[in-house]
């Protein structure tokens, strides 16, 4: 077949081959090419995210899981066409086992697919935890409590996702003016969150709630607290992931004391919280949407608590410990929860159900809802002097608690933290429950004792393990902490869920007094930042400025840096939740997310043995490769004539450029100079072909033994390829970010294929060198030394007799510049070095002079 013939073949074209079809068919398979690619990046970046949602590091809706999984056949449909395309639709299979799959995969999706809540408000005897993608977590967690656990829980309703979304949706202009505000937020500059916060909030405040909103919530009021005119109620964010996966705590906000003729601007309130800075802030460290519109409100009947506090089923940083965890105080909870005030703590065995340590706190001061001319509200009130130094739970309540607490960590499968108060008649009532935030720091992660040291303060509380060091800023929890300096360490009078705003940026938190069960406490844990609690005179003993080392590992503080301490920084996930998101990811992981398809030297590997994504990914991705690889055989002396641009320079090569866009300042000019050269990689090539100290300097020095057998090779035909010789022209595809260079030259070839953009996902140089006109053994030992020096340089490298193959992937766009200038030099040091591979030891001493910068 002449070479005319092969193009036509290979490309698919017909008999007679103007330039302007030669061109048409060059770039129809590049652009198959970097789509395929691109294809292959968002694919990826699909995986890697479902991945670490089914590792519990990433939290994802039921929704977003489907979003997902479809989105994963497409970017596998696209990369099949794309690949076939390339190829002259030689991989036909691979769409027939992408069909399969996402036939296998929709089925999954649908078959577990609940019908969406249409209504805008439901009564909590219709809710269950299945539902929490329509009514948010608090409000599943309540009407699971309520009817499937028959665990007291207040009367109320729930405010459906639904609702909130028809708000923000509906209201004349509202959300676009949102948009419009939120899309000046960078989220590398707190400021920008600050000031869009402040303004969307004003927005949503200023709205009006439509009728079509408005009317449901009023009467679904009558329908829950009847005609009853004393009735306040709570109205509490249930935004969707709230209370899953990534806690949320105290990012949105709770108004109690809520009458009926307050409850349309409550819920603009608790709305508006949606967008709070301290919300944008954690939803832009968890890569949630800053637009987030799924937010349900759970409206209940407030409780008139004598005590109220929190509970843990399994204490939050101990975990050693077999003990339940519980924090109350007299009054209603928030001090518990927003760590204002200290609570009396018990622990009680999970084992035994004994009470193994009651820590009575001295309780001054209780909230309790109070009436005034602007209605119902939460105050600070003196407690009794009776009561101060009593517990606010009996022992019979505690252990009613660790029941309730231990019931939900079966129920749920996974230890929990609830909400809990007693009521006027002694009654425990729940208020929420959610899976607990745990430190998950190795236990053997433990402190030295430092025995030659002294700390300035020690005994603290540990309310999120690890150890920080930097210079300590005082800040108040209310103050703008939008300019909180990277890397100081946090003092603080009490805890704060306000802290939120700037707490990735420091290095650890101390907090003279607060809650390890508090809000604060559990975002610290979930952000994995070391924080000490409860540690009196903090505030007085440390300086602005000073440098302190934070061990929250032993409740320690020390003055500069402890060396042997700051060894123990460690990085923290926290462990997966069984969420229905996940109920669901399990379903379909098995068609997306394994991948089997390992070895592509393999007779396995093959369409017929895709069994998932993954495996379509894979091997879409290698085939392409190869097919890009096979480019320059489309070409030949005669077949591309018309298309190719001649190289004028002093590289020892007869060498032609076909431009696909980009890589040549005059694509269609006849020849072309190094300085025309606009390709980024084939720039590169080119300067390390043309290096100076490459560049022949007088006659390559000749072993005569080497120069002998050549001789007598060639005269007998036995080189690798039966005495054939390759053409003596060379080629080079070229685009801005895209070469495939084919170097071709008497009896040994070179084929190099790289892309090298900014995306590092894509970029990639594969290499390809074999042949020659000397014996066998010195064919060998020229690969071997390539092969030396491309292992020094990086590359994965494999040598078969005189053909090396070698790749190097997913670098940065300067690495790989600097790698294809070595192949450039590489590429014209080696191009007669068989007849100086006479033994073993020239194979060291020539890859070492490379390596060394010398080239001759």
């Amino acid at each position: 077949m002449n070479a005319v013939q092969t193009l036509r073949k290979l490309l698919g074209l017909a008999p007679r081959i103007s330039r302007e079809q030669a061109m048409a068919a060059f770039t129809r398979r590049y652009a198959s090419f970097k789509e395929l690619l691109q294809a292959n990046a968002d694919l990826a970046g699909i995986l890697a995210g479902l991945n670490a949602a089914q590792r519990g590091d990433r939290s994802l809706e039921t929704r977003q899981v489907r979003k997902e999984a479809r989105r994963a056949i497409l970017q596998c449909e696209r990369m099949a066409a794309c690949l076939n395309d390339i190829s002259n639709q030689r991989h036909r299979d691979l769409s027939a086992a992408v069909e399969a799959l996402g036939g296998r995969i929709e089925r999954e999706l649908e078959q577990h697919a609940r019908g969406d809540v249409t209504s805008l408000t439901l009564p909590l005897s219709e809710v269950d935890a299945s539902m929490a993608y329509s009514v948010g977590g608090k409000n599943a967690n309540l009407g699971e409590l309520r009817n499937m656990l028959d665990m007291p829980v207040p009367r109320g309703f729930a405010i459906t996702i639904k609702a909130g979304t028809l708000f923000l949706l509906r209201s004349s202009g509202l959300f676009r003016n949102i948009y419009s505000q939120l899309r000046s937020v960078d989220t590398e500059k707190p400021s920008t969150i600050s000031a869009a916060s402040q303004e969307v909030q004003r927005l949503i405040l200023e709205a009006e709630v439509p009728d079509t909103v408005s009317d449901p919530m009023l009467a679904a009021w009558d329908e829950a607290f009847g005609a009853e005119s004393d009735i306040v109620a709570a109205l509490r964010s249930s935004a969707v992931a709230e209370d899953g996966v990534q806690s949320f705590a105290g990012q949105y906000r709770s108004i109690l004391g809520v009458r009926r003729q307050d409850l349309l601007m409550a819920f603009k309130k608790v709305m508006a919280s949606l967008f709070s800075e301290r919300a944008l802030t954690y939803r832009a460290a968890h890569g949630y949407a800053l637009d987030a519109t799924g937010m349900g409100l759970c409206c209940l009947e407030m409780v008139k608590a004598k005590a109220a506090g929190v509970a843990f089923s399994r204490h939050p940083v101990d975990l050693r410990s077999n003990c339940v965890l519980i924090n109350g105080l007299w009054g209603l909870g928030e001090m518990v929860v927003d760590g204002s005030g200290t609570p009396d703590q018990w622990l009680v065995s999970r084992a035994t159900r004994k009470i193994t340590q009651a820590t009575i706190a001295h309780k001054e001061t209780r909230l309790q809802l109070a009436r005034t001319d602007k209605g119902v509200e939460s105050a600070l009130a003196d407690v009794p002097e009776e009561l101060r130094d009593v517990p606010c739970l009996s022992d019979g309540q505690v252990r009613r608690l660790v029941e309730m607490a231990l019931e939900l960590e079966r129920h749920y499968q996974y230890p929990q933290d609830l909400e809990w108060a007693v009521d006027e008649d002694d009654q425990i009532v729940l208020l929420q429950t959610r899976p607990m935030g745990l430190d998950s720091t190795p236990e053997e992660s433990a402190a030295p004792a430092l025995k030659h040291m002294r700390p300035l303060l020690s005994g603290a509380d540990v309310a999120a393990k690890g150890v920080g060091c930097g210079p300590v800023v005082r800040v108040h929890p209310d103050e703008d902490l939008t300019h909180f300096p990277e890397g100081a360490v946090m003092l603080m009078q009490h805890s704060s869920p306000n802290a939120m705003t700037a707490m990735q940026r420091a290095a650890a938190i101390i907090a003279e007094t607060g809650s390890l069960t508090g809000h604060m406490a559990s975002i610290c844990r979930e952000f994995g930042v070391p924080t000490l609690m409860n540690l009196a005179g903090a505030t007085s003993l440390l300086a602005p400025g000073q440098v302190v080392t934070v061990d929250a590992l032993s409740g320690r503080v020390f003055d500069g840096e402890v060396p042997e301490l700051l060894a123990l920084r460690l990085a923290r996930r926290r462990p997966g939740v069984d969420t229905p998101a996940l109920v669901l990811l399990r379903r379909v992981a098995p068609y997306i997310l394994p991948l089997h398809l390992v070895d592509p030297q393999s007779a396995l590997f093959s369409p017929a043995n895709c069994t998932s994504l993954h495996d379509v990914m894979r091997y879409a991705h290698e085939l392409s490769y190869s097919e890009m690889f096979l480019l320059s055989d489309s070409l030949s002396e005669s077949g591309a004539g018309g298309v190719a641009s001649h190289l004028v320079c002093s590289v020892p090569l007869d060498l032609y450029i076909i431009d696909l866009g980009g890589g040549l300042k005059h694509p269609e000019a006849s020849t072309a100079k190094p300085e025309d050269v606009t390709s980024m990689p084939f720039r590169h090539v080119l300067n390390g072909m043309l290096n100076p100290a490459v560049q022949a300097k007088g006659p390559r020095p000749v072993n005569m033994r080497g120069f002998l057998s050549v001789m007598g090779q060639t005269m007998v035909g036995g080189n690798q390829h039966g005495g054939e010789r390759f053409g003596d022209r060379s080629y080079a595809i070229v685009s801005d970010r895209y070469l495939n260079f084919s170097s071709r030259v008497g009896y040994h070839y070179a084929i190099l294929d790289t892309w090298c953009g900014d995306t590092l996902s894509k970029n990639y140089i594969r290499f390809e060198f074999a042949g020659g006109a000397a014996g066998n053994e010195q064919r060998a030992r020229r690969v071997r030394c390539i092969g030396l020096i491309l292992t020094e340089l990086g590359f994965t490298v494999e040598v078969t007799g005189d053909r090396i193959r070698a790749r190097y992937q997913k670098y940065p766009k300067l690495e790989l510049c600097s790698r294809l200038d070595q192949l450039g030099r590489l590429l014209i040091m080696t191009r007669q070095m068989d007849m100086l591979m006479v033994n073993d030891e020239a194979v060291q001493v020539y890859a070492a002079k490379f390596l060394n910068g010398e080239y001759h």
